[in-house]
C-alpha cells in the first residue's frame, strides 16, 4: 500500500513529491482508530511551521482532511465503531498520510460524518469550516444583530464564515476581488447585506462599510491578508487588493473585534491608540491553534461534531 509524501530540499526552496510504499500497514489499538479512506483533501503545507514546532522530518505525509469508513477500533476507543462514517483533520505529527487507502488515527481528531453530505464535501470544507466558527464563535464572540464584514467572500473561507454569520442572525458585508466574485456573491442573498467590488478600486470599502451600518462601524472584520506596506513599496500586484491597517481601524466600531489571518501583523502606536479609543481588539486565526494545545481537545471536538 502506498502513501504520498513530500520532501524539502536543504535550501527550504524545492519541494519533491513521492509515493513510498508502506510496510507496515497501521494497526488499531487503545483509543486509535483504523480508517478507510473516502476523500482527502490538499491543503497548503506549512513548513515553516513545522520548523518552528521541531517536526521536520525527511519525508512528510501529505493530506490531513479526510473522510472515510471505520475499519476496525482499538480497545478504549468509546466514540466508533466498525462501518461508522467519519471525517476529520490527522494531526501536524501523524506518521500516516491521507492520500492513502488506510490511515491509523486517534478518535479524538475524529467525528461522525453527516449522512447527506458527501465524501468530498465532507473532506474539501472540514478545515475551513473549523477556521470559520473558530474566527466567529472563539474569537470575535458572535452574536444575533452584530454586523460582520467577511473580506474575499468568495473563498472557500469567506462562504462558509458568510453561512455561519448569516445563520447565527448577524448582518453580513463582504468584498468581491473581480467581477466573477461578485456575481457569485451577489447570488448568496439573502445571507448578504452588501457587496462591495474592490477590484475597480472605484469603491471605497471602509466608506462604503461605514454608510451600510450608518456610522456606527462593523462589530466583526474577517480579513483574508493585510496590506503591510505602502502601495509603491508593495512586492506582489495582487496584494494591492487587500486592505490597509488604518481601513480595517477606521471602519471598526466600538468594542468591535478584527480577527486577522495576517501572522506578520505589525500595528504602530497610532494604530494601538485607535484601538484602545474604540476599546476594540485584535485576534490571530492560526489554523493549528487546536492541534497545538491538547488540553483544548474537547473544544475542537465541539467545533468539529457543529460544523
Amino acid at each position: 500500500m502506498k502513501g504520498l509524501y513530500f520532501q524539502q530540499s536543504s535550501t527550504n526552496e524545492k519541494i519533491t513529491f513521492v509515493f513510498q510504499e508502506r510496510e507496515n500497514l497501521p494497526v488499531a489499538e487503545d483509543n486509535y482508530v483504523k480508517l478507510q479512506v473516502k476523500a482527502c483533501a490538499l491543503s497548503q503545507i506549512n513548513t515553516k511551521l513545522l520548523a518552528e514546532m521541531k517536526m521536520e522530518k525527511d519525508f512528510f505525509p501529505v493530506g490531513r482532511e479526510i473522510a472515510g469508513v471505520v475499519l476496525d477500533v482499538g480497545s478504549k476507543v468509546s466514540f466508533f465503531q466498525p462501518g461508522d462514517e467519519v471525517v476529520g483533520i490527522l494531526p501536524l505529527d501523524s506518521e500516516d498520510p491521507g492520500l492513502c487507502e488506510v490511515v491509523r488515527v486517534h478518535e479524538h481528531y475524529l467525528v461522525h460524518k453527516p449522512e447527506k453530505v458527501t465524501w468530498t464535501e465532507a473532506a474539501g470544507t472540514v478545515r475551513d469550516g473549523v477556521r470559520a466558527y473558530t474566527a466567529l464563535h472563539y474569537l470575535a464572540r458572535l452574536a444575533p444583530g452584530k454586523w460582520v464584514l467577511v473580506m474575499d467572500g468568495a473563498s472557500a473561507l469567506g462562504t462558509i464564515a458568510i453561512q455561519l454569520a448569516h445563520h447565527r442572525g448577524a448582518r453580513v458585508i463582504s468584498t468581491a476581488g473581480s467581477p466573477e466574485d461578485k456575481q457569485y456573491l451577489e447570488g448568496l442573498r439573502p445571507a448578504l447585506a452588501r457587496v462591495i467590488d474592490v477590484s475597480s478600486r472605484k469603491a471605497h470599502f471602509a466608506e462604503s462599510c461605514l454608510e451600510e451600518t450608518g456610522g456606527l462601524g462593523v462589530d466583526i472584520v474577517l480579513d483574508a491578508g493585510v496590506r503591510l506596506y505602502s502601495k509603491d513599496d508593495e512586492p506582489a500586484v495582487k496584494s494591492q487588493l487587500l486592505p490597509q491597517k488604518h481601513d480595517i481601524l477606521s471602519l471598526l466600531g466600538v468594542g468591535g473585534h478584527w480577527v486577522t489571518t495576517e501572522e506578520n501583523l505589525q500595528l504602530d502606536p497610532p494604530d494601538s491608540h485607535c484601538l484602545f479609543l474604540k476599546g476594540a481588539t485584535v485576534a490571530f486565526l492560526n489554523d493549528e491553534v487546536w492541534n497545538l494545545s491538547n488540553v483544548q481537545q474537547g473544544k475542537y471536538l465541539y467545533i468539529l461534531f457543529f460544523y
